[in-house]
Protein backbone atom coordinates (compact mmCIF):
# COMPACT_ATOMS: atom_id res chain seq x y z
CA UNK A 1 0.00 0.00 0.00
CA UNK A 2 1.44 3.32 -1.10
CA UNK A 3 2.23 5.86 1.58
CA UNK A 4 0.03 9.00 1.44
CA UNK A 5 1.74 12.01 -0.09
CA UNK A 6 3.13 14.83 2.02
CA UNK A 7 0.22 17.01 0.90
CA UNK A 8 -2.38 14.38 1.85
CA UNK A 9 -0.81 13.91 5.30
CA UNK A 10 -0.83 17.66 5.87
CA UNK A 11 -4.50 17.97 4.89
CA UNK A 12 -5.38 15.09 7.21
CA UNK A 13 -3.52 16.79 10.05
CA UNK A 14 -5.33 20.08 9.30
CA UNK A 15 -8.71 18.35 9.44
CA UNK A 16 -7.94 16.50 12.69
CA UNK A 17 -6.65 19.68 14.31
CA UNK A 18 -9.75 21.64 13.25
CA UNK A 19 -11.99 18.90 14.64
CA UNK A 20 -10.01 18.55 17.85
CA UNK A 21 -10.03 22.27 18.65
CA UNK A 22 -13.75 22.55 17.83
CA UNK A 23 -14.87 19.34 19.52
CA UNK A 24 -17.75 20.77 21.56
CA UNK A 25 -20.16 19.48 18.93
CA UNK A 26 -23.24 19.79 21.12
CA UNK A 27 -22.78 23.54 20.90
CA UNK A 28 -23.73 23.49 17.22
CA UNK A 29 -26.99 21.71 18.01
CA UNK A 30 -27.87 23.98 20.92
CA UNK A 31 -26.62 27.24 19.44
CA UNK A 32 -24.48 27.86 22.53
CA UNK A 33 -20.81 28.68 23.07
CA UNK A 34 -18.52 26.52 25.20
CA UNK A 35 -17.40 28.47 28.27
CA UNK A 36 -15.44 25.88 30.25
CA UNK A 37 -11.95 26.18 31.65
CA UNK A 38 -10.25 25.41 28.35
CA UNK A 39 -11.58 28.70 26.96
CA UNK A 40 -8.97 30.49 29.08
CA UNK A 41 -6.29 29.03 26.80
CA UNK A 42 -5.50 30.22 23.28
CA UNK A 43 -5.07 28.08 20.21
CA UNK A 44 -2.28 29.08 17.79
CA UNK A 45 -4.41 29.63 14.68
CA UNK A 46 -7.36 31.81 13.70
CA UNK A 47 -10.25 30.00 15.38
CA UNK A 48 -13.21 32.08 16.52
CA UNK A 49 -13.98 32.25 20.26
CA UNK A 50 -17.70 32.39 19.37
CA UNK A 51 -17.67 29.19 17.35
CA UNK A 52 -20.16 26.88 19.15
CA UNK A 53 -17.62 24.06 19.08
CA UNK A 54 -14.47 26.03 19.97
CA UNK A 55 -12.68 24.74 23.07
CA UNK A 56 -10.05 27.50 23.16
CA UNK A 57 -9.77 31.19 22.40
CA UNK A 58 -8.47 32.96 19.31
CA UNK A 59 -5.19 34.79 20.09
CA UNK A 60 -6.28 37.85 18.09
CA UNK A 61 -9.58 38.07 19.93
CA UNK A 62 -7.81 37.72 23.27
CA UNK A 63 -5.28 40.39 22.33
CA UNK A 64 -8.00 42.87 21.34
CA UNK A 65 -10.07 42.11 24.43
CA UNK A 66 -7.11 42.81 26.70
CA UNK A 67 -6.08 45.99 24.91
CA UNK A 68 -9.66 47.25 24.91
CA UNK A 69 -10.36 46.46 28.57
CA UNK A 70 -11.47 49.40 30.70
CA UNK A 71 -8.99 48.14 33.32
CA UNK A 72 -6.13 49.03 30.90
CA UNK A 73 -4.34 45.73 31.32
CA UNK A 74 -1.19 44.89 29.39
CA UNK A 75 -1.58 41.79 27.19
CA UNK A 76 1.40 39.99 28.73
CA UNK A 77 0.01 36.45 28.49
CA UNK A 78 -1.14 36.67 24.89
CA UNK A 79 1.96 38.60 23.78
CA UNK A 80 4.17 35.94 25.32
CA UNK A 81 2.07 33.19 23.79
CA UNK A 82 2.34 34.68 20.29
CA UNK A 83 6.09 35.26 20.62
CA UNK A 84 6.64 31.71 21.88
CA UNK A 85 4.57 30.10 19.11
CA UNK A 86 6.06 32.38 16.45
CA UNK A 87 9.68 31.75 17.40
CA UNK A 88 9.17 28.00 17.72
CA UNK A 89 6.85 27.25 14.79
CA UNK A 90 6.67 30.39 12.66
CA UNK A 91 4.11 30.16 9.86
CA UNK A 92 3.88 26.41 10.30
CA UNK A 93 0.80 27.48 12.26
CA UNK A 94 -0.72 28.89 9.07
CA UNK A 95 -0.01 25.74 7.09
CA UNK A 96 -1.09 23.16 9.67
CA UNK A 97 -2.98 24.69 12.61
CA UNK A 98 -5.37 27.25 11.12
CA UNK A 99 -8.88 26.01 10.22
CA UNK A 100 -9.63 28.98 7.98
CA UNK A 101 -6.42 28.37 6.06
CA UNK A 102 -7.67 24.84 5.39
CA UNK A 103 -11.00 26.23 4.14
CA UNK A 104 -9.21 28.48 1.65
CA UNK A 105 -7.12 25.59 0.36
CA UNK A 106 -10.23 23.48 -0.21
CA UNK A 107 -11.87 26.33 -2.11
CA UNK A 108 -8.77 26.71 -4.29
CA UNK A 109 -9.28 23.15 -5.51
CA UNK A 110 -12.59 24.16 -7.12
CA UNK A 111 -12.19 24.69 -10.89
CA UNK A 112 -12.07 28.39 -11.80
CA UNK A 113 -11.57 30.14 -15.16
CA UNK A 114 -8.27 31.70 -14.06
CA UNK A 115 -5.90 30.73 -11.26
CA UNK A 116 -3.65 33.63 -10.19
CA UNK A 117 -0.38 32.44 -8.71
CA UNK A 118 0.96 35.98 -8.65
CA UNK A 119 0.35 39.35 -10.30
CA UNK A 120 2.09 42.75 -10.38
CA UNK A 121 0.43 44.16 -7.23
CA UNK A 122 0.96 40.96 -5.23
CA UNK A 123 4.20 41.97 -3.43
CA UNK A 124 2.72 45.32 -2.35
CA UNK A 125 -0.60 43.84 -1.20
CA UNK A 126 1.23 41.49 1.17
CA UNK A 127 2.06 44.47 3.38
CA UNK A 128 -1.66 45.10 3.92
CA UNK A 129 -1.85 42.47 6.67
CA UNK A 130 0.70 44.42 8.71
CA UNK A 131 -1.44 47.57 8.37
CA UNK A 132 -4.51 45.64 9.54
CA UNK A 133 -2.54 44.26 12.49
CA UNK A 134 -1.46 47.71 13.65
CA UNK A 135 -4.72 49.58 13.01
CA UNK A 136 -7.54 47.09 13.65
CA UNK A 137 -5.93 44.81 16.24
CA UNK A 138 -3.63 47.13 18.22
CA UNK A 139 -4.65 50.78 17.82
CA UNK A 140 -8.45 50.88 17.44
CA UNK A 141 -9.35 48.59 20.41
CA UNK A 142 -7.13 50.73 22.63
CA UNK A 143 -8.13 54.17 21.32
CA UNK A 144 -11.81 53.90 20.32
CA UNK A 145 -13.69 53.12 23.51
CA UNK A 146 -17.15 53.66 24.98
CA UNK A 147 -18.11 55.88 27.92
CA UNK A 148 -16.60 53.55 30.52
CA UNK A 149 -13.38 53.09 28.55
CA UNK A 150 -14.20 49.68 27.08
CA UNK A 151 -12.83 49.10 23.60
CA UNK A 152 -14.16 46.84 20.89
CA UNK A 153 -12.44 43.99 19.02
CA UNK A 154 -12.56 45.90 15.75
CA UNK A 155 -10.93 43.24 13.60
CA UNK A 156 -13.37 40.60 14.85
CA UNK A 157 -16.26 43.04 14.56
CA UNK A 158 -15.60 44.26 11.02
CA UNK A 159 -13.33 41.89 9.11
CA UNK A 160 -12.65 38.44 10.54
CA UNK A 161 -13.97 35.83 8.07
CA UNK A 162 -13.29 32.99 10.52
CA UNK A 163 -15.70 34.63 12.94
CA UNK A 164 -18.37 34.84 10.25
CA UNK A 165 -17.92 31.22 9.17
CA UNK A 166 -17.40 29.58 12.56
CA UNK A 167 -19.38 31.86 14.87
CA UNK A 168 -21.84 34.12 13.09
CA UNK A 169 -23.42 31.71 10.62
CA UNK A 170 -23.83 28.67 12.96
CA UNK A 171 -25.24 30.80 15.79
CA UNK A 172 -27.73 32.52 13.49
CA UNK A 173 -28.89 29.21 12.03
CA UNK A 174 -29.64 27.82 15.49
CA UNK A 175 -30.91 30.96 17.24
CA UNK A 176 -34.08 32.71 16.08
CA UNK A 177 -33.56 35.66 18.43
CA UNK A 178 -30.20 36.44 16.88
CA UNK A 179 -31.65 36.20 13.37
CA UNK A 180 -34.21 38.88 14.22
CA UNK A 181 -31.42 41.22 15.35
CA UNK A 182 -29.31 40.96 12.17
CA UNK A 183 -28.46 44.36 10.68
CA UNK A 184 -26.12 46.14 8.29
CA UNK A 185 -22.98 45.09 10.14
CA UNK A 186 -23.64 41.40 9.59
CA UNK A 187 -24.64 42.09 5.98
CA UNK A 188 -21.24 43.75 5.49
CA UNK A 189 -19.44 40.79 7.04
CA UNK A 190 -21.34 38.30 4.89
CA UNK A 191 -20.52 40.32 1.78
CA UNK A 192 -16.84 40.52 2.74
CA UNK A 193 -16.83 36.80 3.49
CA UNK A 194 -18.45 36.00 0.11
CA UNK A 195 -15.79 38.01 -1.73
CA UNK A 196 -13.05 36.11 0.11
CA UNK A 197 -14.65 32.79 -0.82
CA UNK A 198 -14.68 33.80 -4.47
CA UNK A 199 -11.08 35.02 -4.36
CA UNK A 200 -10.02 31.77 -2.70
CA UNK A 201 -11.07 29.88 -5.83
CA UNK A 202 -8.70 31.98 -7.92
CA UNK A 203 -5.83 32.78 -5.53
CA UNK A 204 -4.20 30.39 -3.08
CA UNK A 205 -5.02 31.60 0.46
CA UNK A 206 -5.79 35.26 -0.34
CA UNK A 207 -6.74 36.08 3.25
CA UNK A 208 -3.49 34.58 4.56
CA UNK A 209 -1.43 36.43 1.95
CA UNK A 210 -2.92 39.89 2.19
CA UNK A 211 -5.22 40.39 5.18
CA UNK A 212 -4.55 38.11 8.15
CA UNK A 213 -3.00 40.00 11.10
CA UNK A 214 -2.19 36.73 12.86
CA UNK A 215 -0.27 35.68 9.76
CA UNK A 216 1.53 39.03 9.93
CA UNK A 217 2.72 38.30 13.47
CA UNK A 218 3.97 34.85 12.55
CA UNK A 219 5.49 36.12 9.30
CA UNK A 220 7.50 38.67 11.26
CA UNK A 221 8.86 35.95 13.57
CA UNK A 222 9.06 33.11 11.04
CA UNK A 223 12.60 33.79 9.71
CA UNK A 224 13.89 33.08 13.24
CA UNK A 225 11.68 30.07 13.98
CA UNK A 226 13.26 26.93 15.40
CA UNK A 227 11.20 24.87 12.95
CA UNK A 228 12.69 25.77 9.58
CA UNK A 229 14.02 24.51 6.27
CA UNK A 230 17.67 24.03 5.45
CA UNK A 231 19.25 23.82 2.02
CA UNK A 232 22.20 21.52 1.40
CA UNK A 233 25.11 21.98 -0.97
CA UNK A 234 23.29 19.66 -3.37
CA UNK A 235 21.11 22.54 -4.59
CA UNK A 236 21.85 23.20 -8.26
CA UNK A 237 19.77 26.38 -8.53
CA UNK A 238 17.16 24.89 -10.87
CA UNK A 239 14.34 26.97 -9.29
CA UNK A 240 11.73 24.20 -9.25
CA UNK A 241 11.07 24.94 -5.57
CA UNK A 242 10.08 28.51 -6.46
CA UNK A 243 7.88 27.32 -9.30
CA UNK A 244 5.81 24.97 -7.14
CA UNK A 245 5.48 27.18 -4.04
CA UNK A 246 1.73 27.89 -3.72
CA UNK A 247 2.43 31.07 -1.75
CA UNK A 248 4.64 32.35 -4.63
CA UNK A 249 7.65 32.64 -2.35
CA UNK A 250 11.21 31.99 -3.49
CA UNK A 251 12.91 29.15 -1.57
CA UNK A 252 15.64 29.18 -4.20
CA UNK A 253 16.87 32.51 -2.86
CA UNK A 254 15.89 31.98 0.78
CA UNK A 255 14.69 28.63 2.21
CA UNK A 256 12.76 30.45 4.97
CA UNK A 257 10.93 33.45 3.48
CA UNK A 258 8.31 35.23 5.56
CA UNK A 259 5.43 33.93 3.44
CA UNK A 260 6.42 30.26 3.76
CA UNK A 261 3.66 28.28 5.51
CA UNK A 262 5.82 25.11 5.69
CA UNK A 263 3.45 23.20 3.41
CA UNK A 264 6.34 21.10 2.09
CA UNK A 265 5.59 21.52 -1.63
CA UNK A 266 9.19 22.59 -2.29
CA UNK A 267 10.57 19.61 -0.34
CA UNK A 268 8.53 17.15 -2.39
CA UNK A 269 9.40 18.79 -5.73
CA UNK A 270 13.16 19.25 -5.30
CA UNK A 271 14.87 16.75 -7.65
CA UNK A 272 18.10 16.96 -5.64
CA UNK A 273 16.37 16.57 -2.24
CA UNK A 274 18.38 19.60 -1.20
CA UNK A 275 15.73 20.96 1.19
CA UNK A 276 15.11 19.37 4.58
CA UNK A 277 13.11 20.15 7.72
CA UNK A 278 15.13 21.04 10.81
CA UNK A 279 14.31 22.00 14.38
CA UNK A 280 16.86 24.11 16.21
CA UNK A 281 18.81 27.29 15.81
CA UNK A 282 19.29 28.47 12.26
CA UNK A 283 22.53 27.79 10.44
CA UNK A 284 23.93 29.83 7.51
CA UNK A 285 22.26 27.40 5.07
CA UNK A 286 18.88 28.38 6.56
CA UNK A 287 19.32 31.98 5.47
CA UNK A 288 19.49 33.65 2.07
CA UNK A 289 22.77 33.19 0.28
CA UNK A 290 24.41 34.18 -2.98
CA UNK A 291 22.19 31.98 -5.12
CA UNK A 292 20.99 33.94 -8.17
CA UNK A 293 17.67 35.65 -7.50
CA UNK A 294 14.77 34.74 -9.77
CA UNK A 295 13.01 38.07 -10.29
CA UNK A 296 9.80 36.36 -11.41
CA UNK A 297 9.13 35.21 -7.87
CA UNK A 298 9.24 37.78 -5.05
CA UNK A 299 11.37 36.90 -2.06
CA UNK A 300 8.50 37.55 0.41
Amino acid sequence: MARPSRSARRHLFQALWALGTNAFLVGFARGTIYSGRLKALCVPGLNCYSCPGALGSCPLGALQATLGSYEFQLPLYISGFLMLVGTVLGRFVCGFLCPFGMVQELLYRIPFPKKWRSFPADPLLRYLKYFILVVFVLVLPFCLTDLIGQGYPWFCKLLCPAGTLEGGIPLLLSNETLRSAVGLLFAWKIGFFAVLLLLSMAIFRPFCRYLCPLGAIYAFLSPLALLHYERSDGCNGCGICSTVCPMAANPKHNPNPRECIRCGACLSACPQQALTVRFGFLTPSSLSDDAPHNSKFPEN
